[in-house]
């Protein structure tokens, strides 16, 4: 019999040497997630199978391989050049996320008639065929459309490339936030929820609750359960004090926004004058 055991751990980046020495003692092998606690969008034009299969599925699990959380979107109406639209139910799901990945195709003209579907306001990276094209979005060559999967030497590359440029902007992201971070992280919300609702363990989904950069998505019905997830309490606060919780775009699950540091000690401040 053999039993493998995946444990996801964060630490200080000063204590990473010894937790490789430990996991020597029991065979074990240390792989650093750089996406851990983001949810990426990888939005194909359609769900067409000229569109969807292969190339954005393989990408999908690549992310997972780094630590994110990724949801497959296709388009309703990505389809065409001059016709292609991105929907405003869609372009408000997408930008639930931390950052989108758009997977196109094998033409340079087609992407670059379609980049008003990338409008969209959070970071964004683009997949393609072409090696190189001149478009005002991150882009990543050699992931054109495939009728087989990525395993060739240049697509695992190409694969490699797309998770540095998206680390890099996910890192971007981070700096930012670091400036005003949220009030409490959302990895600490999480575990409050976890403790607080015990309906979260009958939820069938392999991550009941996905973190985000600045928040979470609970995937538990809005309607029914958004007034116990506003009484949950995150140290000296009520979780409806410190955050935006709001319905989700999919599947009416709840989304949970933290408020930054400043903004909440200004409210309070407000309050108490």
């Amino acid at each position: 019999m053999q039993l493998d055991v995946y444990m996801t751990l964060a630490i200080p980046q000063n204590e990473l040497e010894n937790i490789k020495e430990e996991a020597k003692k029991y065979k074990g092998k240390i792989i650093e997630t750089p996406l851990a606690g983001t949810e990426i969008a990888v939005v194909a034009p359609s769900l067409s199978r000229h569109h969807l299969p292969h190339t954005a599925c393989d990408i999908s699990e690549y992310l997972r391989r780094f630590g994110a959380k990724p949801n497959m979107i296709g388009l309703a109406r990505g389809v065409g050049k001059d016709i292609a639209q991105l929907r405003e139910k869609e372009k408000r799901l997408i930008e639930e996320h931390d950052l989108a990945v758009y997977v196109m195709g094998n033409f340079e003209a087609c992407i670059k008639d379609k980049t008003h579907l990338f409008d969209v306001d959070i970071p964004v990276v683009v997949t393609g065929g072409p090696e190189k094209i001149d478009i005002p979005y991150p882009y990543v060559g050699n992931l054109g459309r495939r009728s087989h999967r990525l395993r060739h030497g240049e697509e695992i590359r190409a694969l490699r490339k797309m998770v540095d440029v998206i680390t890099e902007l996910i890192n971007e992201r981070r700096r930012e936030l670091s400036y005003d971070p949220p009030i409490v992280p959302p990895v600490v919300v999480k575990d409050e929820i976890e403790k607080q609702v015990e309906e979260v363990y009958s939820i069938l989904s392999p991550m009941p609750i996905v973190t985000q950069l600045d928040g979470l998505r609970v995937k538990l019905d809005y309607d029914k359960y958004v007034d116990k997830i506003r009484e949950v309490k995150v140290k000296n606060y009520k979780l409806e004090d410190i955050a935006d919780i709001k319905r989700s775009v999919m599947k009416n699950y709840i989304l949970i926004k933290i408020k930054p540091k400043s903004e909440v000690e200004f409210e309070m401040h407000k309050n108490k004058a």
